[in-house]
């Protein structure tokens, strides 16, 4: 089983939240990918760009927040939090 939880904020409030629950045999990368790209569908997004901070703190604590540098589009909000919640090992 891997999960993510996906949520927007505007001012430290939260506008959505939803968990992706993936069960495929796939490298983490690809469940990571595919996990974000359910999240955007869901939320109406388009897909974020990882940019270089992005991909460090992901690498460090499972977790990042994609701003409004992170998207092609503007947004009505503050960030989007993703975070791996279980994972198999």
């Amino acid at each position: 089983m891997f999960r993510v939880w996906g949520r927007t904020f505007k001012s430290n409030h939260m506008l959505k939240s939803t968990t992706v629950e993936l069960e495929i045999d796939d490298t983490r990368t690809h469940k990571v990918f595919k996990a974000l790209d359910m999240i955007c569908e869901e939320f109406d997004l388009s897909t974020p760009i990882w940019l270089n901070t992005n991909i460090q703190e992901f690498q460090r604590i499972a977790r990042t927040r994609f701003t409004q540098d992170s998207f092609v589009e503007p947004v009505d909000f503050d960030y989007l939090d993703f975070y791996v919640i279980e994972e198999d090992v």
